[in-house]
């Protein structure tokens, strides 16, 4: 089962670029628009995801707490990515088996907008050691995933799915 979870993330190089191996424990699902649930390597338009999703999460119980974190690891562009990775969201404090409105937003959503390329979205989970754990990022830009999740004591991920999504073109509209 884990495999098969896992499998993608290799395959995107998100894990290897973005984080390292791990093992999958908690369930996570991604919505955007209501309705619009990602899979991994699934492509996205830009109008879709402008505004924040609903992220479910699984966990124990209550009592345990998350953080989410979503990144771009190709910036500006996929076949140069001399920026990565550009932090769009941090939600801290998310109790298990609720979804992120129940957390701490303490990097608001920032819209993707791919420029150059198609670019790969990732949302990873962690597992809390406790509650108001977890800093802010010092910034945006150059965010790095492994430095800030050591720094905060967050260990590997418990759950992550990516997508994909590039500029829309007046021709893709149509």
């Amino acid at each position: 089962m884990a495999s098969r979870v896992v499998e993608p993330l290799v395959v995107a190089r998100v894990i290897g670029e973005v984080v390292d191996s791990f093992n999958p424990s908690v369930k996570l699902n991604v919505i955007y628009n209501g309705s619009k649930q990602v899979f991994n390597g699934h492509e996205l338009m830009p109008a879709v995801i402008a505004a924040k999703p609903r992220v479910e999460i699984g966990g124990e119980d209550m009592r345990s707490a998350y953080t989410l974190i979503m990144t771009d690891p190709d910036v500006p562009g996929p076949s140069d990515p001399y920026l990565r990775e550009h932090l769009h969201w941090i939600v801290t404090d998310i109790p298990g088996s609720t979804d992120s409105s129940f957390g701490r937003e303490i990097v608001s959503y920032e819209s993707p907008k791919p420029v150059i390329g198609i670019h790969r979205y990732v949302l990873l989970l962690y597992k809390q050691s406790g509650r108001q754990t977890v800093k802010p990022a010092a910034t945006r830009d150059h965010f790095n995933t492994r430095r800030y999740t050591a720094e905060n004591g967050l260990g590997s991920p418990v759950a992550a799915v990516y997508f994909n999504a590039q500029r829309e073109t007046a021709a893709r509209r149509r």
